[in-house]
């Protein structure tokens, strides 16, 4: 009986053995969590920019800026002015058209407008002009040929000569709007880009014209618009007048590629107000 009782003990223990032994070497997943990387994916794509040339010292920043920080990421602007822009935004044929324009109410029928900067246009002389500020409605009476000769307006006695921008130009919109001279003004030239503007000027002592405060250079003299200068501090207090929004126009109702989303959140930001005034232009960010 004892020797049974042995048997059964000692053959119930192998069995136990046994089990154990299988269930080690089953394959059976073990129940500890896997580990993921927290290293996020890089961001690669594309991001097409159209429009406004005023807007291409604080485009180009914002792009460099973006592009160091997402090196698989290709960022391009083709400058071709605020309408063009906004077409290319309805079209679908870039991801955010640039404006230095508020957009009508027609394309808003189409796109959201969001301000990303606003910019003071300044009106620019050549650096030999004794004349250093105009009243607004002294530059409305030049560009709309009330006033023709510099003497009228404590200059030397010189025939001015009237440079602008092309139709369909943001800053001339916004120009002729603040000035109330729309359909009004009798240009001498009408030139397509801020930078011929500026060029022209700065080569013909006669001339007066307009340009973005953020692409003002020495070659030409901004003037103060009734006794207030265009600068940062005057264009976000509102004291100078002569001023316009820049708008990144998106189509409405259509997600933007994680790509130009990312860079639309980044120029949108507290992050950008650094580059943009550095380009010259007042962050609107808060």
């Amino acid at each position: 009986m004892k020797k049974s009782l042995a048997m059964l003990l000692s053959l119930t223990l192998c069995a136990g053995l046994f089990a154990g032994c299988s269930n080690s070497d089953s394959g059976t997943p073990s129940a500890e969590p896997t580990q993921t990387s927290s290293e996020p994916a890089k961001l690669s794509g594309n991001v097409a920019t159209d429009g406004s040339t005023s807007m291409e010292k604080i485009i180009g920043s914002l792009g460099e800026a973006f592009t160091e920080m997402n090196p698989d990421v290709n960022f391009t602007y083709n400058p071709t002015g605020s309408g063009t822009g906004i077409q290319a935004a309805i079209d679908g044929t870039c991801d955010i058209g640039l404006s230095s324009r508020a957009l009508k109410d027609e394309e808003k029928a189409t796109l959201t407008e969001t301000i990303v900067a606003l910019d003071g246009i300044a009106i620019i002389v050549n650096p030999a002009n004794p004349v250093s500020d105009l009243s607004v409605e002294q530059i409305a009476q030049i560009y709309t040929g009330e006033i023709t000769n510099w003497k009228d307006v404590g200059g030397d006695d010189l025939e001015i000569s009237r440079i602008g921008r092309e139709a369909g130009s943001g800053t001339r919109d916004g120009f002729e709007t603040i000035t109330d001279t729309k359909e009004a003004c009798k240009y001498n030239q009408e030139l397509t880009s801020t930078g011929d503007v500026i060029t022209t000027v700065a080569g013909n002592p006669n001339a007066i014209g307009y340009a973005s405060l953020s692409a003002v250079k020495d070659s030409v003299k901004a003037l103060t618009v009734g006794g207030v200068a265009p600068s940062e501090e005057t264009v976000l207090d509102g004291t100078y007048t002569i001023q316009r929004p820049f708008v990144l126009a998106t189509r409405t109702g259509e997600a933007l590629s994680e790509a130009a989303q990312a860079f639309f959140d980044f120029a949108t930001s507290a992050d950008a107000n650094e580059i943009i005034a550095a380009a010259g232009a007042v962050p609107v960010a808060k």
